[in-house]
């Protein structure tokens, strides 16, 4: 039986001895596919006394939270998906401020402290600004995860240094923590943790157990903030416990639960009826997969039908790679990226649906134009370029751009295509993966070969190795990058600039190119769009750059010059010397 998710929860809140309760708290626990994509969503905020305005605040940020985090896409990591949520929300409430009568005096203003916490998998990510805080409680005993922005500066006085809505910026805390069944997290503002000490809070929770349910839960922390009140608590009073009932199993997710669901297809010849297709014919066979043409028998609509080749029947990896690009093509709507076709019936077996491009791919493309001017090397490097972007502004990497995998149709629209090696971010906060060199050798990047962190970068370097060989028909380091495996011999590489194959191109966009190919990738391109201005459009910083020195220009002739000018020297003194 498959394992999901499931936590119990209790919580609490209470002006305490003021008169109005400027805490806010709230979970959300979703149904299925979003427990498993996005995860449960814990929060609690405490606005500021001095404000009349904070409670509005507090609320705000929560339910923003609690809502919006649930509305970002799906393939974002958690990371990234809560960070955006609440940096509109701080810039919605430092507006609100600075738009109201009190905007030279923050100190009323739409101003509270932040707590929350996404659990996905087997994995809690923590979100903090201000001085809420987070607690975890396992076997280890109890630690708090968050730290205090707050500065003391006498034991009257204090302030805030890091809360939602005091500056038009904010920098959020951000930590992770390996949760087992049976762990509990408290999340409580300041009402509480001054008054209820660490010892006493790990009491509470280890008499509790590692099974309660969400009745106890409530009623444990009334009871704790019955005795903070106790104790002399003055301010509102609030808190969540949260204690890990039943964790996932580490590979559920919608893409391996197809591949358990549905069978395999059987052999495939051209002219016979599939799953309500017609086939035509092949398109592509490999070791991998193999790709037919086929005609909707409900539409007559050519599509492309993608199998797994009879090989790699039993890989489990690899069906759920291909079942990964249906997933990925479903989420990125671009003319430059090959397209989904969504589904108009059920599918009786394990295979994917695309649009059918009629055209060739670029590889043929340069076999059929060895020498193509500039211009047409810009336009369909900037059409890459805008496919590539879809994918990055989701948190994807391609991770194998390759002509092979660029398709040019009839009407000369570009599109890449195979998404099998692309990493995506929110994937990734499911399964760890350790998947090493992807994609091919001649168009990876150099972090690959030793281990380096893979970022988007790694898709400019390979974009920028496709332009290279548009124009010339070479590769900027030939296959010394793949054989380079330190960063010491990585150093050692060296670009070899288009002139020397005899392509003569403006100065700027040749230092374009070498900044795209750089193989320290903080050198590179930080954006694609940067990379594709600067192929048009010459940098200021390029255009200014002095000629470079004959021995880069043209090693060759450097070298020759010099020995002939040694050999001149040797024979002077041999003659002198007689």
């Amino acid at each position: 039986m498959t394992k999901v998710l499931s936590v119990s929860l209790g919580q609490y809140s209470d002006a305490g001895l003021k008169s109005i309760n400027q805490d806010s708290q709230g979970a959300c626990v979703p149904n299925e596919p979003l427990l498993t994509s996005k995860g449960i969503a814990i929060a609690i905020a405490d606005g500021i006394s001095s404000s009349n305005v904070s409670q509005v605040a507090s609320a705000m940020s929560v339910s923003s939270f609690l809502d919006d985090y649930y509305c970002t896409s799906d393939s974002w990591s958690v990371k990234n998906s809560a960070h955006k949520v609440l940096r509109a929300t701080n810039s919605w409430l430092f507006s609100q401020t600075h738009n109201s009568p009190n905007r030279y005096n923050k100190e009323k203003g739409y101003i509270c402290t932040f707590s929350g916490m996404v659990i996905k998998s087997h994995t809690a990510h923590i979100f903090h600004c201000g001085d809420s805080r987070i607690y975890h409680f396992s076997e280890n005993g109890l630690e708090c995860l968050t730290q205090d922005h707050r500065h003391i500066v006498s034991p009257e006085s204090s302030y805030l240094t890091r809360a939602l809505g005091i500056h038009n910026s904010v920098d959020i805390d951000y930590s992770t923590r390996p949760i087992q069944e049976g762990d509990c997290f408290v999340l409580c503002t300041d009402g509480i943790h001054e008054f209820i000490t660490h010892q006493q809070l790990g009491q509470y929770l280890q008499d509790l157990g590692t099974s309660a349910d969400s009745e106890q839960l409530t009623s444990l922390a009334q009871a704790i903030a019955n005795n903070a009140l106790a104790a002399g608590s003055d301010d509102n009073i609030s808190l969540q416990i949260v204690q890990v009932q039943q964790l996932p199993d580490i590979s559920v997710n919608e893409i391996s639960q197809a591949v358990n669901q549905l069978p395999l297809p059987p052999k495939i010849e051209p002219r016979m009826d599939f799953d309500g297709y017609k086939i035509i014919r092949s398109i592509y066979i490999s070791s991998r997969s193999h790709v037919y043409l086929a005609e909707d028998s409900a539409t007559a609509e050519q599509v492309a039908l993608k199998f797994p080749s009879a090989e790699l029947k039993n890989d489990a990896d690899y069906l759920e790679s291909l079942l990964r690009e249906d997933w990925i093509a479903k989420r990125i709507d671009n003319p430059n990226v090959l397209r989904a076709k969504p589904p108009t019936r059920k599918k009786n077996y394990l295979y994917t649906v695309t649009e059918y491009i009629e055209g060739q791919n670029l590889m043929q493309w340069m076999i059929d134009n060895p020498t193509p001017p500039l211009e047409q090397v810009r336009h369909i490097i900037e059409q890459i370029a805008k496919g590539l972007q879809a994918f990055h502004r989701k948190e994807m990497i391609h991770q194998d751009l390759r002509p092979q995998n660029i398709m040019i149709d009839a009407t000369g629209t570009v599109k890449i295509i195979d998404f099998g090696s692309t990493k995506v971010a929110g994937i990734s906060d499911i399964q760890a993966t350790n998947d090493g060199i992807v994609g091919t050798l001649q168009y990876s990047s150099p972090e690959y070969f030793i281990d380096d962190l893979i970022t988007h970068r790694v898709d400019i370097f390979s974009l920028a190795v496709i332009a290279y060989q548009m124009l010339s028909g070479r590769f900027p380091y030939g296959l010394k990058v793949s054989r380079a495996r330190t960063r010491l011999e990585q150093r050692k590489l060296n670009y070899v600039p288009l002139s020397e194959h005899g392509v003569t191109i403006p100065r700027w966009v040749e230092e374009t190119l070498r900044k795209g190919l750089s193989v320290n990738s903080l050198k590179r391109y930080d954006e694609v769009s940067e990379f594709i201005y600067d192929l048009r459009t010459p940098n200021k910083e390029f255009l200014i750059k002095e000629r470079p020195p004959l021995i880069e220009r043209n090693p060759l002739a450097f070298w020759r010059g010099l020995s002939l000018v040694l050999f001149v020297v040797i024979v002077l003194q041999a003659l002198m010397a007689q």
